[in-house]
């Protein structure tokens, strides 16, 4: 079922209400949408309730004046469970979406939460001041401030089109199929190009190193031995939060930045492992 609702500062955003019992809500990432979890809500809403958003600008989700940031996307999602009156739930952040769930973290705790799924999504997109080179490996940041405003100001500009297809292609593996790569390349595109590209400043600039030692629920964290995000990341995000399981796909599982749309039932018998029978019985733990 397609719902909306109306944030506190006046966005409408639109989201998937399907299946009943455990709550298990999806959280996509940048410049892409609700519809990327597809498979994920056609499995798990046989036996749970799953809500999937499209952050503000996203998918079905209009356009916003204002609000393009993290912390407000954070508070969008608080503000989407309390209009649902959902006291508790698992969330599964993907990419940005992690971050996301990171915000909600940082603000409000972990009250409320069940079990955590962290899907590919760097410590700190950016380089920080000060960082060392493991520090940066660790963080698995992908490139300076100087760099991540020009990619931004290319994303925002004539050739925004061809920088997000170039964006996409590095995110997917070779074998994707071309309807499939064309879908999410329409997705992506959905989202206005000075809106995404003002986002991407915000989620780059971030850095959540010091939030993953306060992480007291039980925590899957997903990468790929061929994502752009280095897997080197997710073992240290791993290594960070106390008692959390790790997923690394590889090549042959379409272990890139997609792997619950290009591989979905070796990433949902991952992800039902975890969220039904607990960490100890993960298949492809590593």
């Amino acid at each position: 079922m397609r719902k909306t609702f109306t944030t506190a500062d006046g966005a409408t955003l639109s989201y998937s209400d399907s299946g009943s019992g455990e709550v298990l809500v999806l959280l996509h990432g940048w410049s892409q949408s609700a519809a990327m979890f597809r498979h994920q809500i056609e499995s798990f809403s046989r036996e749970r309730r799953v809500i999937a958003l499209d952050f503000r600008g996203h998918g079905l989700s209009p356009q916003a004046q204002h609000g393009y940031r993290i912390y407000r996307f954070a508070a969008d999602v608080a503000e989407l469970l309390r209009h649902e009156r959902i006291e508790k739930a698992s969330v599964l952040g993907w990419s940005l979406g992690a971050s996301v769930l990171w915000a909600m973290i940082d603000l409000y705790g972990t009250t409320g939460l069940d079990r955590l799924v962290f899907v590919d999504e760097p410590a700190s997109v950016m380089i920080q001041p000060g960082m060392s080179e493991e520090d940066v490996k660790n963080a698995g940041a992908l490139f300076d401030g100087t760099t991540m405003l020009a990619v931004a100001a290319q994303i925002a500009g004539p050739e925004g089109h061809a920088a997000r297809e170039g964006f996409l292609g590095s995110m997917i593996t070779k074998g994707i199929p071309k309807d499939l790569r064309d879908w999410l390349l329409a997705e992506n595109l959905l989202v206005d190009p000075r809106t995404v590209a003002e986002l991407f400043v915000n989620h780059c600039a971030i850095d959540w190193s010091d939030l993953f030692k306060r992480i007291d629920r039980p925590t899957l964290v997903i990468g790929g031995r061929v994502s752009h995000v280095d897997p080197q990341s997710q073992e240290w995000i791993h290594g960070q939060v106390k008692g959390s399981e790790l997923v690394i796909f590889d090549e042959s599982q379409c272990g890139a930045h997609f792997p619950f749309i290009e591989q979905p039932e070796t990433f949902n018998a991952v992800l039902a492992a975890f969220l039904e029978k607990g960490s100890a019985k993960l298949p492809l733990a590593s």
